[in-house]
């Protein structure tokens, strides 16, 4: 596997993958969960927002990069994470590998690249998030595996 920087002809791609991952927990969990009318007004258009999000992920002008995790047959995933010079802090902004490729260490690979990536332009602490649903449970366990300590946090939504 290589991990390589992005460049603008991954975009498309990258886009695809990042819907492709996250559709499940969208149209799986959370409108299930919440239900039609908090679902609409919370992630509605979550496909449009990833369009948008992902086009704007690699801003080195911002301290905010990708990289890309390749095999012989393609895109496997990537990361894309973002540096606050001045606070000494990075911060993982999305991690999507594709499904054939996972539980075989990208998501690793990824992260740890990405860390190192973080400590070479001054960050010393990474903050890294992820849902608490059962979706979202492989990610929590990389997490923890790669040494990071998770801060228990609630969000409630209603409907008014």
């Amino acid at each position: 596997m290589l991990i390589r920087a992005f460049s603008q002809h991954d975009l498309a791609p990258l886009t695809e993958l990042t819907i492709e991952t996250f559709r499940p927990f969208y149209e799986d969990s959370f409108r299930p969960l919440m239900g039609e009318a908090i679902f609409t007004v919370q992630h509605g258009n979550w496909r449009d927002d990833y369009r948008k999000q992902v086009a704007e992920l690699h801003a080195p002008e911002r301290h905010a990069y990708v990289a890309v995790a390749e095999t012989e047959d393609g895109i496997a995933g990537y990361v894309a994470w973002s540096v606050v010079p001045a606070d000494r802090k990075g911060c993982v902004t999305v991690l999507a590998v594709s499904a054939k490729h996972r539980r075989h260490h990208v998501g690793t690979a990824l992260c740890e690249h990405a860390f190192e990536e973080m400590r070479t332009r001054g960050a010393e602490v990474v903050e890294i998030g992820t849902g608490g649903d059962q979706f979202h449970a492989p990610a929590r366990a990389l997490y923890e595996e790669l040494g990071c300590i998770s801060l228990p946090a609630a969000v409630y939504f209603r409907q008014l």
